[in-house]
């Protein structure tokens, strides 16, 4: 299956910061006609859009991650990228990316965790 593959996450006190990778190389032909998205799933919740990036490089933030969160992609390479700063126990949860609306690839992929816990 076409799928995007997730890595970056992990185990980390609140305040501190992560950077999430979503490889997307082997697929490059949704990578450059797509916008691209960083979603989450907590425990419990419905998926939801965190942060999206256009490919002229607009991006746009969910409220409660605005001034946190900064989304970033490489056209070259068909990576896009999450840096965390300031997490808090809130933004725990398996954070997945995907073409912006969803769809595009034929799956969504495994996700990575991460977790803000002291």
């Amino acid at each position: 299956q076409v799928q995007p593959v997730e890595s970056g996450g992990g185990l980390v006190q609140p305040g501190g910061s992560l950077r999430l990778s979503c490889a997307t190389s082997t697929y490059r032909s949704i990578f450059s006609i797509y916008g691209m998205g960083w979603y989450r799933q907590a425990p419990g919740k419905q998926r939801e859009l965190v942060a999206s990036i256009t490919r002229s490089m607009n991006t746009n933030y969910t409220d409660s991650v605005k001034g946190r969160f900064t989304i970033s992609r490489d056209n070259v390479k068909g990576t896009v990228y999450l840096q965390m700063n300031s997490l808090k126990p809130e933004d725990t949860a398996v954070y997945y990316c995907n073409s912006l609306p969803p769809g595009a690839f034929d799956s969504w992929g495994q996700g990575t965790q991460v977790t803000v816990s002291s």
